[in-house]
This record gives structure tokens, C-alpha cells and sequence, in this order.
């Protein structure tokens, strides 16, 4: 991302975290790829508002991009030297004379230079080569929740307009770096190149949570299904399954589905899927069942909240 992540987010450089936050939060419902599949130039705008957002979410970043040490797209900044800064220093035998006319022409320099090299004045070809390896460059990539449970394949475009893929390992976790080798920044000589570090960001379920190996649910069920139990149909990753609700069901209790959560790195093994249950109410109470209840609680009634403290 080379583009000035205030102007990609449409906030100015004084905005506040939670300006920035919302900024970020409404360019996703407008342009998420799941949203609008299929559209590029909404995909390139999610893409550089999630990058403009980890860079100014991050008041360390923030700060350093805002005094010019890093650029939009994390990487540090080249210090500028010129040779200026050097033409006074003390010794210097192309040290310039106090009038702008007395300094050399640069071509004496460079020939002398040239000079010395030929005549062995700088040693052997090692002594003048330099060998340095490229920098690393950073990135992120959203990805899916299902994508990073099962793992995916996903495209990402480099600032010289080059695509790679990138293999996304199942099981990886929000925050984990994926290191492309050799993609980040020519090396200088014979220095190799640098990397890419891909940092990915796993874009919430409406449904699942994921608590390590685990994927967590909630799931609604019916009065009539928490009082006399059953079998009531449940999402899970793999698609929906059939679990059973015990009679006398209440608000918060906790099913237990083995191995229908997310694959452990180096094995066949898989967490587990819980289902956390939630009675709800119908939306309107209609005169039999008022009745009944009526009824049923003179003879039956009793005090859930009997033993807390006063």
C-alpha cells in the first residue's frame, strides 16, 4: 500500500482511535468480498482500508508514519544523504572553500576515485564491493474464518504489481505472519533478497467463535424444547448435525460435540464444538399457555433464586 492511509480511510491526521475504528468499520460493510463478490475495485478498497487500519490502530506505527520514519506501508524510510553533509566535514580533502566557485568539479572526483581503484589504491575487489541483503516487507491479508480453519490458497498484490499466491496453513490463528521468501526487496550485490511478511487478520463468523481448537456456538432453542428435550438441528463447520436437548433444559447449559472443531497443527486430532443453549421466549404469550402456566405454578411453583445472597 503506497497511499496515505488517512486519505484511505477519509479521516484527517488528528482523528481520534475511535474515528479511525468506525472509519475502517464502515468502509468493510460497503466493500467486504463477501458482500460483493466479484468486484474487484470494492475488493482493492477493503483491502487498502485494512491495511491503512493496522498501520494507525498501532500508536506506535502511528507516531513513527506521522514524523516520516516509516512509509504507508510500515517499511522504514531510507535516511537522505546528500553530499553536502559530507563536503564540510573536517579532512576531507574535496572539502569545499569558502566560496561556492573554489569547489572541485565532481568529474575530478570521480576520476580520481577511478584512479585509485586502477592503481590498487583500494585493495583487492573485495575491499569496494558491497554485498547487503534485501529488506523485508511487511503486509496483511484478511482472510475468511472458515478460510483459516481449513486453510485456502489467496492472492496478494506486491507494490510492483505482482501477484503471488499465499498458502494459508489450517488452523492459523488472527495476528499469525506467513513469511514469503524472496519476495520482499532486491538484495544489493550479491546480497539475497528479502521477504514478505504477511500478517493475517481472520474476519469474524456472524456464528462461530473459535476459543484455540475449539469453535464455540449459541443456540437458540424453544420453551417447549427446554422443557420436555429433543433432538434440534445445530450448525456446525462441516454443516448441520442433530443434538440432543435434555428434559428440564435451562438458559447457559453447555453441549459438547467431539471433534467438530478446528484440526491441531501436525495431527488428525480436532478440538471440540460447544454449544452453548439459550431459551427464548415466544413472541407473544397467548391465552393457553398463560393459563397453564397459571395454573401450573399454584401447583408447582418454585424459587430458582432461593439461596443468593440478600
Amino acid at each position: 500500500m503506497s497511499k496515505d492511509p488517512y486519505s484511505v480511510l477519509g479521516v484527517s491526521k488528528d482523528a481520534s482511535d475511535a474515528d479511525i475504528k468506525k472509519a475502517y468499520r464502515r468502509i468493510a460493510k460497503e466493500c467486504h468480498p463477501d458482500l460483493k463478490p466479484g468486484d474487484a475495485e470494492a475488493e482493492e478498497r477493503f483491502k487498502a482500508a485494512a491495511a491503512a487500519y493496522d498501520l494507525l490502530k498501532d500508536a506506535e506505527k502511528r507516531a513513527r508514519f506521522d514524523r516520516g520514519e516509516i512509509d504507508a506501508s510500515g517499511q522504514e524510510k531510507p535516511q537522505q544523504q546528500y553530499y553536502r553533509d559530507h563536503a564540510e566535514v573536517a579532512g576531507n580533502p574535496y572539502r569545499a572553500g569558502p566560496n561556492f566557485g573554489d569547489q572541485p568539479d565532481m568529474s575530478d572526483i570521480f576520476s580520481e576515485f577511478m584512479r585509485g581503484r586502477g592503481q590498487g589504491g583500494f585493495g583487492q575487489r573485495e575491499a569496494y564491493e558491497f554485498h547487503a541483503p534485501g529488506r523485508n516487507r511487511n503486509y496483511t491479508l484478511q482472510i475468511s474464518f472458515l478460510d483459516a480453519v481449513y486453510g485456502a490458497s489467496q492472492k496478494l498484490t506486491l507494490p510492483d504489481g505482482d501477484r503471488v499466491e499465499v498458502k494459508i496453513p489450517a488452523g492459523i490463528t488472527d495476528g499469525q505472519t506467513i513469511r514469503l521468501r524472496g519476495k520482499g526487496d532486491s538484495g544489493m550485490g550479491e546480497g539475497a533478497p528479502g521477504d514478505a511478511l504477511v500478517t493475517v487478520s481472520v474476519a469474524p463468523h456472524p456464528l462461530f467463535q473459535r476459543e484455540g481448537h475449539d469453535i464455540r456456538i449459541t443456540l437458540p432453542i424453544s420453551l417447549d424444547e427446554a422443557i420436555l428435550g429433543g433432538k434440534v438441528p445445530a450448525p456446525t463447520i462441516d454443516g448441520k448435525v442433530n443434538v440432543t436437548v435434555p428434559p428440564g433444559t435451562s438458559s447457559g447449559r453447555t453441549l459438547r460435540l467431539r471433534g467438530k472443531g478446528v484440526k491441531k497443527r501436525g495431527s488428525t486430532d480436532r478440538g471440540d464444538q460447544l454449544v452453548e443453549l439459550t431459551v427464548v421466549m415466544p413472541k407473544e404469550i397467548d391465552g393457553d399457555l398463560k393459563q397453564f402456566m397459571e395454573t401450573w405454578r399454584d401447583a408447582h411453583g418454585y424459587d430458582p433464586r432461593a439461596g443468593m445472597p440478600s
